[in-house]
Protein backbone atom coordinates (compact mmCIF):
# COMPACT_ATOMS: atom_id res chain seq x y z
CA UNK A 1 0.00 0.00 0.00
CA UNK A 2 1.12 3.28 -0.88
CA UNK A 3 1.64 5.79 1.48
CA UNK A 4 -0.77 9.16 1.67
CA UNK A 5 2.48 11.43 2.27
CA UNK A 6 4.26 13.15 -0.78
CA UNK A 7 8.34 14.17 -0.80
CA UNK A 8 8.66 15.73 -3.91
CA UNK A 9 12.11 15.02 -5.42
CA UNK A 10 11.52 18.34 -7.57
CA UNK A 11 8.96 21.51 -7.31
CA UNK A 12 9.36 24.16 -9.52
CA UNK A 13 6.90 26.10 -8.13
CA UNK A 14 7.16 29.66 -7.37
CA UNK A 15 5.79 29.35 -4.07
CA UNK A 16 8.11 32.68 -2.77
CA UNK A 17 5.14 35.62 -3.06
CA UNK A 18 8.02 38.06 -2.97
CA UNK A 19 10.07 35.91 -6.16
CA UNK A 20 6.57 35.96 -7.68
CA UNK A 21 6.25 39.99 -7.09
CA UNK A 22 9.63 40.55 -8.88
CA UNK A 23 9.16 38.07 -12.03
CA UNK A 24 5.47 39.85 -12.42
CA UNK A 25 7.31 43.17 -12.63
CA UNK A 26 10.18 42.14 -14.57
CA UNK A 27 7.80 41.09 -17.06
CA UNK A 28 5.45 43.97 -17.47
CA UNK A 29 8.89 46.13 -17.70
CA UNK A 30 9.90 43.90 -20.46
CA UNK A 31 6.29 44.65 -22.39
CA UNK A 32 6.81 48.13 -21.92
CA UNK A 33 9.99 48.16 -23.41
CA UNK A 34 9.40 45.51 -26.31
CA UNK A 35 12.62 44.24 -26.48
CA UNK A 36 12.22 41.18 -26.70
CA UNK A 37 14.58 39.78 -28.86
CA UNK A 38 18.34 40.43 -27.18
CA UNK A 39 18.58 44.09 -26.00
CA UNK A 40 19.27 45.35 -22.52
CA UNK A 41 18.13 41.98 -20.74
CA UNK A 42 20.66 39.90 -22.65
CA UNK A 43 23.43 42.46 -22.41
CA UNK A 44 23.16 43.51 -18.44
CA UNK A 45 22.80 39.55 -17.64
CA UNK A 46 25.97 39.04 -19.80
CA UNK A 47 27.71 41.04 -17.72
CA UNK A 48 26.53 40.39 -14.27
CA UNK A 49 27.44 36.78 -15.14
CA UNK A 50 30.26 37.61 -16.34
CA UNK A 51 31.58 39.59 -13.25
CA UNK A 52 30.06 36.94 -10.99
CA UNK A 53 32.13 34.00 -12.77
CA UNK A 54 34.87 35.97 -13.32
CA UNK A 55 35.71 35.48 -17.08
CA UNK A 56 36.26 38.45 -19.51
CA UNK A 57 33.07 37.31 -21.44
CA UNK A 58 29.39 35.70 -21.15
CA UNK A 59 27.60 34.93 -24.05
CA UNK A 60 23.67 33.97 -23.42
CA UNK A 61 22.31 31.25 -25.51
CA UNK A 62 19.07 29.37 -25.83
CA UNK A 63 19.72 26.45 -23.78
CA UNK A 64 22.70 24.54 -21.62
CA UNK A 65 22.86 21.97 -24.71
CA UNK A 66 23.55 24.47 -27.05
CA UNK A 67 25.90 26.28 -24.63
CA UNK A 68 28.12 23.21 -25.25
CA UNK A 69 27.71 22.87 -28.95
CA UNK A 70 28.77 26.61 -29.26
CA UNK A 71 31.56 26.05 -26.68
CA UNK A 72 32.92 23.30 -29.23
CA UNK A 73 32.14 25.01 -32.36
CA UNK A 74 33.84 27.96 -30.69
CA UNK A 75 37.40 26.08 -30.43
CA UNK A 76 37.00 25.21 -34.02
CA UNK A 77 35.95 21.49 -33.51
CA UNK A 78 36.33 19.63 -37.02
CA UNK A 79 34.59 16.72 -38.48
CA UNK A 80 37.10 13.58 -37.04
CA UNK A 81 38.24 15.63 -34.16
CA UNK A 82 38.18 13.19 -31.05
CA UNK A 83 36.57 14.86 -27.66
CA UNK A 84 37.33 13.11 -24.55
CA UNK A 85 34.32 13.01 -21.88
CA UNK A 86 33.00 11.48 -18.74
CA UNK A 87 30.38 8.74 -19.72
CA UNK A 88 28.50 10.04 -16.46
CA UNK A 89 26.42 12.72 -17.98
CA UNK A 90 22.95 13.17 -19.29
CA UNK A 91 23.15 12.58 -23.49
CA UNK A 92 23.61 16.51 -24.14
CA UNK A 93 27.20 16.28 -23.32
CA UNK A 94 28.03 13.26 -25.92
CA UNK A 95 24.83 14.70 -28.62
CA UNK A 96 26.66 17.97 -28.40
CA UNK A 97 30.09 16.49 -29.70
CA UNK A 98 28.61 14.38 -32.16
CA UNK A 99 26.12 17.66 -33.84
CA UNK A 100 29.57 19.80 -33.95
CA UNK A 101 31.55 17.07 -35.50
CA UNK A 102 33.41 15.42 -33.27
CA UNK A 103 33.82 12.33 -32.16
CA UNK A 104 32.68 11.14 -28.26
CA UNK A 105 35.41 9.11 -26.16
CA UNK A 106 34.77 8.23 -22.98
CA UNK A 107 37.08 8.03 -20.21
CA UNK A 108 36.70 6.59 -16.61
CA UNK A 109 35.24 8.48 -13.11
CA UNK A 110 36.28 8.34 -9.97
CA UNK A 111 34.50 7.37 -6.36
CA UNK A 112 33.40 11.06 -6.33
CA UNK A 113 31.70 10.37 -10.03
CA UNK A 114 33.72 12.98 -11.40
CA UNK A 115 35.89 12.57 -14.68
CA UNK A 116 39.25 10.84 -13.48
CA UNK A 117 42.37 12.56 -15.07
CA UNK A 118 44.78 9.05 -15.12
CA UNK A 119 41.92 7.57 -17.19
CA UNK A 120 42.29 10.02 -20.25
CA UNK A 121 45.78 8.92 -21.37
CA UNK A 122 44.59 5.40 -21.74
CA UNK A 123 41.93 6.56 -24.51
CA UNK A 124 43.93 9.79 -25.88
CA UNK A 125 45.07 9.81 -29.25
CA UNK A 126 46.48 12.17 -31.79
CA UNK A 127 43.30 12.92 -33.18
CA UNK A 128 41.97 14.33 -29.94
CA UNK A 129 41.61 18.14 -29.61
CA UNK A 130 39.80 18.87 -26.31
CA UNK A 131 38.67 16.97 -23.34
CA UNK A 132 35.17 17.75 -21.81
CA UNK A 133 34.73 17.44 -18.17
CA UNK A 134 31.75 17.27 -16.31
CA UNK A 135 31.53 19.04 -12.90
CA UNK A 136 28.63 16.38 -12.00
CA UNK A 137 26.04 16.43 -9.43
CA UNK A 138 27.43 20.21 -8.07
CA UNK A 139 30.65 19.09 -6.98
CA UNK A 140 33.76 20.29 -9.63
CA UNK A 141 36.12 18.42 -11.34
CA UNK A 142 40.07 18.44 -10.25
CA UNK A 143 41.24 21.05 -12.60
CA UNK A 144 44.80 21.07 -11.63
CA UNK A 145 45.12 17.82 -12.91
CA UNK A 146 42.49 18.11 -15.65
CA UNK A 147 44.99 21.25 -16.77
CA UNK A 148 47.93 19.41 -16.25
CA UNK A 149 46.87 16.67 -18.95
CA UNK A 150 45.69 19.09 -21.63
CA UNK A 151 48.89 21.29 -21.27
CA UNK A 152 51.05 17.71 -21.62
CA UNK A 153 49.27 16.50 -24.66
CA UNK A 154 48.26 19.96 -26.31
CA UNK A 155 44.44 19.57 -26.11
CA UNK A 156 41.81 22.14 -25.55
CA UNK A 157 39.89 21.85 -22.00
CA UNK A 158 36.28 22.81 -21.88
CA UNK A 159 33.98 23.15 -18.55
CA UNK A 160 30.54 21.26 -18.81
CA UNK A 161 29.48 23.24 -15.39
CA UNK A 162 25.60 22.84 -15.96
CA UNK A 163 25.07 21.07 -12.69
CA UNK A 164 27.56 23.31 -10.49
CA UNK A 165 26.78 26.80 -10.98
CA UNK A 166 27.81 28.47 -7.06
CA UNK A 167 30.83 26.07 -6.74
CA UNK A 168 34.25 26.85 -6.50
CA UNK A 169 37.89 25.13 -7.04
CA UNK A 170 40.88 26.92 -5.23
CA UNK A 171 38.56 29.33 -5.13
CA UNK A 172 37.31 30.51 -9.16
CA UNK A 173 34.03 29.93 -9.66
CA UNK A 174 32.50 27.13 -11.89
CA UNK A 175 32.52 28.27 -15.50
CA UNK A 176 35.52 29.94 -14.87
CA UNK A 177 38.04 26.90 -16.37
CA UNK A 178 39.64 25.45 -19.64
CA UNK A 179 39.46 27.61 -22.91
CA UNK A 180 35.65 27.80 -22.79
CA UNK A 181 32.94 26.65 -20.23
CA UNK A 182 29.03 26.19 -20.99
CA UNK A 183 26.33 26.12 -18.31
CA UNK A 184 23.00 25.65 -18.55
CA UNK A 185 19.96 27.45 -17.04
CA UNK A 186 17.10 25.43 -16.93
CA UNK A 187 14.13 25.28 -14.63
CA UNK A 188 15.48 22.47 -12.98
CA UNK A 189 19.30 23.96 -12.46
CA UNK A 190 19.88 25.39 -8.93
CA UNK A 191 19.99 28.81 -10.93
CA UNK A 192 17.54 28.32 -13.28
CA UNK A 193 15.03 30.51 -15.44
CA UNK A 194 11.92 29.78 -16.03
CA UNK A 195 12.66 28.47 -19.26
CA UNK A 196 15.58 26.90 -21.62
CA UNK A 197 18.53 29.59 -21.57
CA UNK A 198 22.43 28.73 -21.23
CA UNK A 199 25.59 30.97 -21.15
CA UNK A 200 29.15 30.31 -22.47
CA UNK A 201 31.84 31.62 -20.73
CA UNK A 202 35.57 32.45 -22.28
CA UNK A 203 38.59 35.13 -21.76
CA UNK A 204 39.72 34.40 -25.58
CA UNK A 205 37.87 37.48 -27.14
CA UNK A 206 38.23 35.25 -30.55
CA UNK A 207 36.56 32.42 -29.00
CA UNK A 208 33.32 34.52 -27.73
CA UNK A 209 33.01 36.24 -31.20
CA UNK A 210 32.83 33.01 -32.99
CA UNK A 211 30.29 32.11 -30.83
CA UNK A 212 28.41 35.66 -31.00
CA UNK A 213 28.21 34.65 -34.83
CA UNK A 214 27.51 31.06 -34.51
CA UNK A 215 24.42 32.28 -32.01
CA UNK A 216 23.10 34.62 -34.33
CA UNK A 217 22.27 32.05 -37.51
CA UNK A 218 26.04 32.68 -38.08
CA UNK A 219 25.72 36.17 -39.15
CA UNK A 220 27.94 39.68 -39.11
CA UNK A 221 25.27 41.84 -38.28
CA UNK A 222 22.53 39.89 -38.71
CA UNK A 223 22.87 40.49 -42.43
CA UNK A 224 26.07 38.60 -43.65
CA UNK A 225 26.45 35.27 -43.23
CA UNK A 226 30.42 34.14 -41.99
CA UNK A 227 29.51 30.53 -40.78
CA UNK A 228 26.38 28.30 -41.55
CA UNK A 229 24.18 28.69 -38.15
CA UNK A 230 21.11 28.02 -36.94
CA UNK A 231 18.92 30.03 -34.40
CA UNK A 232 20.82 29.95 -30.29
CA UNK A 233 19.74 33.01 -29.49
CA UNK A 234 18.29 33.34 -25.78
CA UNK A 235 15.33 34.78 -24.58
CA UNK A 236 14.96 38.44 -23.52
CA UNK A 237 12.19 37.91 -21.12
CA UNK A 238 14.52 34.70 -19.73
CA UNK A 239 17.59 36.30 -18.88
CA UNK A 240 15.36 39.13 -16.94
CA UNK A 241 14.33 36.08 -15.38
CA UNK A 242 17.65 35.13 -14.17
CA UNK A 243 18.97 38.60 -13.07
CA UNK A 244 15.93 38.61 -10.08
CA UNK A 245 16.90 34.87 -9.59
CA UNK A 246 20.50 35.70 -8.82
CA UNK A 247 20.01 37.87 -5.89
CA UNK A 248 18.47 34.52 -4.52
CA UNK A 249 21.32 31.96 -5.49
CA UNK A 250 23.43 32.38 -2.46
CA UNK A 251 19.59 32.19 -0.28
CA UNK A 252 19.28 28.86 -2.41
CA UNK A 253 22.86 27.51 -2.19
CA UNK A 254 22.63 27.39 1.94
CA UNK A 255 19.16 25.74 1.98
CA UNK A 256 20.65 22.56 -0.07
CA UNK A 257 24.07 23.04 2.12
CA UNK A 258 21.71 22.89 5.06
CA UNK A 259 20.01 19.64 3.80
CA UNK A 260 22.76 17.79 2.61
CA UNK A 261 24.30 18.09 6.14
CA UNK A 262 21.44 16.84 7.40
CA UNK A 263 21.70 13.75 4.74
CA UNK A 264 25.26 13.21 5.41
CA UNK A 265 24.96 13.50 9.61
CA UNK A 266 22.01 10.94 9.05
CA UNK A 267 23.17 8.35 6.40
CA UNK A 268 27.22 8.71 6.65
CA UNK A 269 28.33 4.97 6.75
CA UNK A 270 24.91 3.65 6.47
CA UNK A 271 25.20 3.76 2.30
CA UNK A 272 28.22 5.99 0.51
CA UNK A 273 27.52 9.61 0.63
CA UNK A 274 28.85 12.48 -1.76
CA UNK A 275 32.40 13.24 -1.75
CA UNK A 276 33.92 16.17 -2.59
CA UNK A 277 37.27 17.20 -4.85
CA UNK A 278 39.88 18.65 -2.66
CA UNK A 279 40.45 21.96 -2.29
CA UNK A 280 36.73 22.84 -3.97
CA UNK A 281 33.41 24.12 -2.44
CA UNK A 282 30.49 21.77 -3.66
CA UNK A 283 26.94 22.86 -4.15
CA UNK A 284 24.09 20.67 -4.46
CA UNK A 285 22.11 20.21 -7.74
CA UNK A 286 21.75 16.58 -6.81
CA UNK A 287 22.54 14.57 -3.55
CA UNK A 288 23.82 11.48 -4.90
CA UNK A 289 24.07 8.20 -2.53
CA UNK A 290 25.20 5.39 -3.82
CA UNK A 291 23.87 1.70 -2.27
CA UNK A 292 23.79 -1.72 -4.23
CA UNK A 293 20.33 -2.34 -4.10
CA UNK A 294 19.52 1.26 -5.41
CA UNK A 295 16.44 -0.57 -7.60
CA UNK A 296 15.00 -2.16 -4.33
CA UNK A 297 15.76 0.88 -2.19
CA UNK A 298 14.15 3.63 -4.75
CA UNK A 299 10.75 1.49 -5.22
CA UNK A 300 10.60 1.08 -0.97
CA UNK A 301 11.04 5.03 -0.79
CA UNK A 302 8.35 5.65 -3.67
CA UNK A 303 5.90 3.20 -2.11
CA UNK A 304 6.08 5.52 0.88
CA UNK A 305 5.67 8.73 -1.10
CA UNK A 306 9.10 9.60 -1.37
CA UNK A 307 10.54 10.45 -5.19
CA UNK A 308 14.07 9.67 -5.83
CA UNK A 309 16.20 10.00 -9.55
CA UNK A 310 18.05 7.20 -11.36
CA UNK A 311 21.02 10.07 -13.45
CA UNK A 312 21.26 8.44 -15.16
CA UNK A 313 20.32 4.56 -15.57
CA UNK A 314 22.64 4.41 -18.80
CA UNK A 315 26.47 5.54 -19.28
CA UNK A 316 26.50 7.75 -22.64
CA UNK A 317 28.84 5.18 -23.80
CA UNK A 318 26.13 2.81 -23.03
CA UNK A 319 23.60 4.49 -25.05
CA UNK A 320 22.93 2.55 -28.97
CA UNK A 321 24.28 5.62 -30.98
CA UNK A 322 27.98 5.66 -28.69
CA UNK A 323 28.32 2.05 -28.65
CA UNK A 324 30.96 2.42 -31.54
CA UNK A 325 33.12 4.73 -29.57
CA UNK A 326 36.20 4.23 -27.98
CA UNK A 327 35.86 3.88 -23.74
CA UNK A 328 37.14 2.88 -21.05
CA UNK A 329 35.30 2.98 -18.46
CA UNK A 330 35.37 -0.22 -16.11
CA UNK A 331 34.89 1.99 -12.82
CA UNK A 332 32.21 4.22 -13.65
CA UNK A 333 30.24 1.01 -15.32
CA UNK A 334 30.44 -0.23 -12.09
CA UNK A 335 28.85 3.07 -9.94
CA UNK A 336 26.30 3.63 -12.66
CA UNK A 337 24.29 0.29 -11.24
CA UNK A 338 24.41 2.01 -7.57
CA UNK A 339 23.68 5.81 -7.40
CA UNK A 340 20.22 7.49 -6.52
CA UNK A 341 19.08 10.74 -5.98
CA UNK A 342 17.52 11.80 -3.32
CA UNK A 343 14.80 15.26 -2.52
CA UNK A 344 17.06 18.30 -1.94
CA UNK A 345 15.25 21.44 -2.81
CA UNK A 346 14.06 24.63 -1.56
CA UNK A 347 10.76 23.68 -1.17
CA UNK A 348 11.41 20.58 1.05
CA UNK A 349 10.79 20.54 4.87
CA UNK A 350 12.88 19.60 7.68
CA UNK A 351 10.43 16.78 8.71
CA UNK A 352 10.43 15.96 5.36
CA UNK A 353 14.09 15.51 5.32
CA UNK A 354 13.70 13.45 8.60
CA UNK A 355 11.12 11.00 7.01
CA UNK A 356 13.19 10.40 4.21
CA UNK A 357 16.57 9.66 6.36
CA UNK A 358 13.99 7.44 8.50
CA UNK A 359 12.80 5.63 5.40
CA UNK A 360 16.25 4.73 4.28
CA UNK A 361 17.84 3.58 7.37
CA UNK A 362 14.56 1.22 7.70
CA UNK A 363 15.23 -0.58 4.75
CA UNK A 364 19.35 -0.26 4.62
CA UNK A 365 19.35 -1.82 8.07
Amino acid sequence: MKSKRKVRFLNLAVTDSNERFEFQETLTRCLDHGQLVMGEEITNLEKILADYVGRGRCISVSSGTDALFLALKGIEINPGDEVITSPLSWIATANAIKMAGGVPVFCDILEDLNIDSSSIEKVISKKTKAILSVDYTGNMADYDALQRVTYNNGVKLIEDGSQSFGASFDSKKCGSFGEVAAISHNPMKIFGGLGEIGSVFTDDDEIADRVEIFRYNGTINKEYLKYPSLNFRADALNAAFLQVRLKRLSARLKKRQEIAKKYTSALNGICITPKQTINSSRVFYTYTIQVQDRNGLAKYLLENGIETKIQHPLLMSEQEPYLDCRSHTPNASKLVKNILCLPINESITDEDVDYVIEKIINYLS
